[in-house]
């Protein structure tokens, strides 16, 4: 898929706002409501604008402790890497899953509500699965540089 300057800089602003209107936008790019929104629409059924989302305050939602937490697997079989898939889908304190090259197979982004939870995440849902030989985890002391949009173009 090509990408002209007025695709990539309608991205650029809807990473910033996704709820600009039409007439937001094609204000912005110099052309009309009608022709913004269908780019716009264009590049949502492309695929390359997936979804919308609000970005909250954890800590006004009491969630005041974020870590990264690394898992490592005693076996790699498909079996245990699906199970692990299931579960760590289904806790909501687990914001966000990779699977990484290097020591760890997995690294976890993790928000709770205190170190407790933490050590609950930890103890009695990661470390309990059979296939976890071990986990290791680092716990944000502050964010310096907030999720940034996708550099484009």
């Amino acid at each position: 898929m090509t990408l002209d300057d007025i695709d990539t800089s309608l991205l650029r602003l809807v990473q910033s706002d996704g709820q600009a209107t039409a007439q937001e936008l094609g204000a912005a790019l110099n052309l009309s409501a009608s022709q913004a929104g269908r780019r716009r629409q264009r590049l949502e059924a492309e695929g390359v604008i997936t979804h919308y989302a609000a970005r909250l305050d954890p800590g006004k939602l009491g969630l005041s402790v974020q870590a990264f937490v690394q898992v490592h697997l005693g076996t790699h079989g498909a079996e245990t890497a699906r199970d692990f898939a299931r579960l760590v889908r289904t806790r909501p304190e687990i914001v966000s899953v990779w699977t990484m090259t290097g020591e760890a197979d997995y690294l976890l982004r993790v928000w709770t509500e205190d170190l407790a939870g933490l050590n609950r995440l930890i103890h009695e849902v990661l470390l309990a699965h059979s296939g976890v030989a071990r986990v290791q985890s680092q716990i944000v002391m502050d964010q310096i540089k907030q999720d940034a949009p996708l550099p484009i173009g």
